[in-house]
């Protein structure tokens, strides 16, 4: 089956849509990249969204327009996808939609919410959509994230030593190998939100690590960011921009008015590497698979390998995955399996009482898909194509 993966991340700069061939072949998924494209929001529709966005009050009105928007871009890069890497031939869209708020109050979610309305998806492409993912392992008493965990639990399956998926978002999140998922803390969020009060919004990012090799680590600073009280929580727990956005670190800053940004964004950046590398220690990880945008800024994955000294840090491109599509990739497969009736997540990775299938489905132009998998029958390893272990 042909799917394509639509994700935008907590860094909400731009949508991936990665095409795959899903295989189910007993208990072997092989799952066959075709390719990935990213478009970014247009910048009407990403201030509109940075708006919105906690801390920030909104409206329902804005709620509903941005839902519509974010779910005709989707559907555009849908359209594309399949024109471009699947010549027309898909048969299944999984969309994961944009995060716009995540419920968490005295360490449990509460509630969700991932806009993108998929009917313009499934009105552009004809084909059945997978979405809205997350809400009902949170119904089921999980965090609802990391999601990513069953693929990478799946994924990383019958590999020597103990492996650790880790995902450099705009927050962090890792997979360990025992099955258990969190999210660590912030990944780029604060660099990011550093970068745009730096230089008035010219820069959204710190291209190639470039103003965090020029700074130096302010240990004051640093101490002070540790402090955060979302560190010593224990897992599972999920965490976001509801938490780590400008304002917090507008406060965090306060009385480091004179630091130089490229010192700010050094000790952000090492703040990413210390709490990601205590995260893979407390899970006993004998290797780290990293993925995700945080994998382009060399700052970064220098001082996550500098933090994890022995620990070696590959990513997720060494085994067959890009690391730029990995996450689109995996909601492909969320959405593969809840088509054919089968789980998309783990109680041990999210704290729910039980396995849920996942998503709701808009039918595409035809309303029939394939007959459910009986559970026994469920995949447990998912191989990429020529890189199996």
């Amino acid at each position: 089956m042909r799917v394509i993966g639509l994700m935008s991340g907590t860094s909400y700069d731009a949508i991936d849509a990665a095409a795959a061939d899903l295989t189910l072949d007993g208990d072997r998924l092989t799952l066959t990249p075709l390719g990935l494209i990213s478009r970014g929001y247009d910048a009407g529709l990403r201030a509109g969204l940075a708006a919105a966005l906690p801390p920030a009050e909104t409206t329902l009105a804005d709620v509903c327009r941005l839902d519509t928007l974010i779910g005709r871009a989707f559907a555009a890069a849908a359209v594309e996808a399949d024109r471009e890497l699947c010549d027309g031939q898909a048969e299944l869209v999984a969309s994961h939609g944009q995060t716009v708020y995540h419920w968490v109050a005295d360490g449990q979610v509460h509630g969700t919410l991932q806009i993108g309305q998929p009917a313009w998806i499934a009105e552009a492409t004809g084909l059945p959509v997978v979405a809205d993912f997350r809400p009902r392992d949170i119904a089921a008493g999980g965090q609802g994230a990391p999601l990513v965990s069953m693929v990478d639990r799946m994924w990383l399956r019958g590999r020597p030593g103990a492996p650790a998926a880790l995902n450099l978002g705009g927050i962090a999140n890792i997979t360990a190998p025992d099955g258990t998922a969190f999210d660590t803390g912030p990944a780029n969020a604060l660099i990011d939100a550093a970068v745009h009060e730096a230089t008035g919004g010219r820069l959204e990012y710190d291209l190639d690590g470039e103003l965090a090799a020029r700074g130096t680590v302010d240990e004051g600073l640093l101490g002070q960011l540790l402090a955060e009280p979302y560190y010593g929580l224990p897992a599972p727990k999920t965490t976001g921009k509801e938490l780590f956005h400008l304002p917090y670190l507008r406060t965090a800053l306060k009385g480091y008015e004179a630091l130089p940004p490229e010192d700010v964004v050094a000790t952000l950046t090492r703040l990413t590497a210390r709490t990601v590398a205590d995260a893979v220690r407390s899970v006993a990880a004998s290797e780290v698979i990293a993925s995700g945008g945080g994998t382009r800024n060399p700052a970064l994955m220098a001082a996550l390998r500098a933090e994890l000294g022995s620990v070696p840090v590959r990513t997720s491109d060494e085994l067959g995955l890009p690391s730029a599509a990995k996450e689109a990739y995996a909601f492909a497969v969320l959405g593969f399996l809840t088509l054919h009736g089968l789980p998309g997540t783990v109680p041990a990775s999210t704290g729910a009482r039980h396995p849920s299938v996942l998503g709701s489905i808009t039918p595409g132009r035809r309303a029939a898909w394939p007959p459910p998998v009986a559970a026994d029958a469920a995949p447990s390893r998912l191989v990429i194509n020529g890189q199996g272990h």
